[in-house]
Parts: C-alpha cells; structure tokens; sequence
C-alpha cells in the first residue's frame, strides 16, 4: 500500500524528512477495524513525533492522528462497526498513522463521519474534538447543557491560540453545550474573525500583554473575573497571567510542552492545574476507552444538525510526501488559522 513515513528524524526542509513509501497492508484483529484512508488531517503532534521520535533501524514511521474513511475489514471482537461504514478519528499515537491508504484502529475510538460533511471537512475535526471536548469536561468541569437549550452560567473561559484546530472546536462545543462566556485570543485581522465567526464573546490579542486586556473587560462589565483557561500555547508566557486573573478555586488545563512552570504561585488561591494528553485513553488501554467513541458520535450529530461546523481552513490536495511536508512548514512556522487537511492518494 502506499504511505508517507520516515526513517529518521529530519528538518522538514529536508526531502528525507517524509517520504512517499510502500508497506504491507495490515489485518484487523480482535477489535481492531481496517480502513481505507480517504483524507486525512495534520496536527503539531505530527512534527513533534517527526522531529522526537526516530523510529529503529529498518524501521519506517508513518505519521497522522486524524482519519476519514471506509472501514473494509473488522476483526472478530468488533460489534461498533461493520464493513461499508464511513469512518472519522484520531487514532492511536502508538500505532502506525493514518498516512497511509489503509490503517488499523481499535472501534473503540471511532466515530461514524458526520453524513452532512465531505471527507475533508470531517478529517478536520477528530483529534481536535477529543482534546477540546477532554478540556471543558474531563479537566475543567465545566457544566455540559443541551444544544439549543444553554443557559447562561456566571463561568468565563479564557481560551488562548484560539484560531489553531482545538481552539477552532473547543469554541464551538463551549457555545454550544456550556453557558460560558468565551474569551479567545487571536492577533491577526483574519485569526480574529475566525474565532469571531464561531463564536467567541469577545477576542483580546495575545501579542499584547493579557492581564489589562482582561482586567479593562472586568472594569467595564463586559465579564466577570476568569473562572477556567484552556491554555493551548505558549503557557509558560502567559501562566502568571492565569494566576492573577483567575478567582480562587479557577481551573488551567494546558496541552503544550513548556519546558518549566512555577506551579506553586497557584496556591495561594488554590487553582487547579490539568494537562490534556487526548492519547492517554488508547496508551493506556483505559477502562473507559470507549468514551473517545461516544463523544465522536455526538459531535457527529452536533454536526449534522447544523449546530457545529468544520474546522477546516486550507485543503493543501493530495496525500503525498510533498503535500505533508508542506503542511508539517506551515504548521511549525505558526501561521495556520483552522486545520490543514489532505485527500486522496496520488
């Protein structure tokens, strides 16, 4: 089958850092599901593994944590699925990825694709969805409501990089199932309008210090002080500002890498700090494994009735090492607004 992978870790300017490969086709077991990779999506885990994790000697990686497709196979445990069904998910990051025309993947954190999108348009949303929906209600307890029935809560979220891929979801899913108010940051005339247009109450620039940005809101009455954060970059610039803005008992829940934290400046007001790993379910075999499952199946419907919509913000064509290189530069450069995806094979 074909597959994009690498044999070592690489910049990605260099040609070797992903290449186009052949690999043998899998065999699902147990209850692990074959598909047939039809578009898939890429994400910053992407260029971490790529550029962390050199896979042994003889050994070919193949990356991808986002999937749209057709399951072909089944093996003899799955009761979820059967062959035929349209499929979207993350994925396992102990696996072999989904740049690849077919991959394995456990029923378990698998999704039916939302009817009412394209291949594209629901590769966007898997990983991004687990993360943001593990965020609001996994870590930071917010309450879940129904859709078209929310009522307003006296809960303000700050959600900072709110135009990447979790911010792009996790604004849509707090709009649409909590009554909080959303705060996102975004710098750039077209981030701005981005997370404007899914529903963010007011956007602050986050290439301007936060704190009286925040504070002036508060004076003005436009919002109360911060109860929860959903820090999706760059925590260790902004974590003193958490500390200072939040009430007491207020949540953080992070998802990047800062290399130190002075978690203890939290205590005085007895914050609460999560970090969100949206793998740590399939790592770890979870007791609860299927939850990623459930959720997937709610957003899809979320999606279907129109109340959540795609986060996609660039097709950049075919899968191939070419195209994949170019949206792991795009990607590490910082510039992407919504979720770059790719579809089909060449």
């Amino acid at each position: 089958m074909k597959a994009v992978g690498y044999t070592e870790s690489l910049p990605v300017s260099d040609p070797k850092s992903l290449q186009d490969v052949d690999l043998p086709q899998p065999i699902a077991k147990g209850r692990d599901l074959l598909v047939r990779v039809r578009a898939v999506a890429v994400n910053p885990v992407d260029c971490k593994v790529r550029k962390r994790a050199a896979p042994g000697a003889g050994q070919v990686k193949v990356l991808g944590w986002d999937a749209v497709g057709e399951v072909v196979a089944t093996g003899e445990g799955v009761s979820l699925f059967k062959p035929g069904d349209q499929v979207y998910y993350a994925g396992d990051v102990t696996r072999q990825g989904s740049n690849a025309e077919y991959q394995i993947v456990d029923e378990r954190i698998v999704g039916h694709k939302p009817a009412s999108l394209s291949d594209a348009e629901a590769a966007a949303l898997p990983l991004t969805t687990i993360t943001a929906w593990e965020i609001l209600f996994d870590h930071l307890g917010l309450e879940r409501q129904h859709p078209g029935q929310v009522t307003p809560t006296d809960d303000v979220i700050l959600v900072t990089g709110a135009a990447g891929g979790v911010g792009s979801i996790l604004i849509q899913l707090a709009k649409t199932l909590t009554g909080a108010t959303v705060v996102a940051t975004a710098s750039r005339p077209e981030s701005r309008q981005w997370v404007e247009s899914l529903g963010a109450d007011y956007v602050v620039n986050h290439r301007e210090p936060l704190q009286p940005q925040i504070e002036q809101l508060v004076s003005e009455g436009a919002i109360s002080q911060l109860t929860h954060v959903a820090s999706l970059t760059a925590t260790d610039q902004y974590f003193d500002d958490f500390v200072a803005l939040l009430r007491p008992f207020g949540k953080i829940a992070m998802i990047d890498d800062p290399d130190a934290l002075d978690v203890m400046q939290i205590k005085p007001k007895s914050l609460s700090l999560h970090i969100e790993f949206m793998f740590a379910r399939s790592m770890h075999s979870a007791d609860d494994l299927q939850a990623q499952h459930e959720l997937l199946e709610t957003v899809a419907s979320l999606v279907d009735q129109g109340v959540i919509r795609t986060t996609l913000g660039k097709n950049l064509g075919r899968i191939n090492a070419e195209n994949l290189r170019a949206a792991h530069a795009e990607l590490e450069a910082g510039t992407a607004v919504g979720k770059l995806v790719l579809e089909g094979f060449a």
